[in-house]
């Protein structure tokens, strides 16, 4: 796979567009030939859903959630619940990595049309607990920091669970 963090051109929807999408295929990247028992593995006593799986299906949810959830105002059909808010990591260890990245590109690419189509001004359809109502730009930095930030944990898993660095 080859990743890129250049845009296309230098405006501001390529910009992010651009670093969403190469924190995105990093994530992939770090999964890449892991096997099915070590992408399960919790190497981390302390952190019981950190796993591969587990992150890559947060990732897929959180992305759901500010962009289906928060910013278009659909129902929140998530796996988590108010006993289990970390359900969607916790019910990954179930599914099969290949199949949590799949359901992950389809869903980006679903959200890639979506910031094609909506200005970056727009606002959500949802305001925070203060009241504020970010817009879909505000959305995408925040999935650029979310995503990165959790690049660096699958970095760690990944060369704790088989010793595999880089990508």
């Amino acid at each position: 796979m080859t990743r890129t963090d250049t845009p296309p051109s230098f405006d501001e929807r390529a910009t992010l567009t651009t670093f969403l999408d190469y924190a995105r295929d990093t994530a992939r990247a770090k999964c890449a030939e892991v096997s099915a028992e070590d992408a399960r593995r919790s190497p981390l006593p302390g952190s019981p859903l950190m796993t591969l799986c587990g992150l890559i299906s947060h990732l897929r949810w959180v992305e759901y959630y500010w962009f289906e959830v928060f910013l278009l105002g659909q129902e929140d059909e998530g796996p988590w619940t108010d006993e289990d808010p970390d359900r969607e990591m916790r019910m990954a260890v179930d599914i099969p990595l290949a199949d949590l990245l799949a359901e992950y590109e389809a869903q980006s690419e679903r959200h890639r049309k979506l910031v094609a189509e909506t200005d970056l001004d727009a606002p959500a359809a949802r305001a925070f607990k203060d009241g504020t109502t970010p817009n879909l730009r505000w959305i995408l930095f925040h999935l650029i920091e979310e995503t990165a930030r959790h690049n660096g944990h699958l970095d760690i898993l990944r060369e704790l669970v088989d010793g595999e660095t880089g990508s």
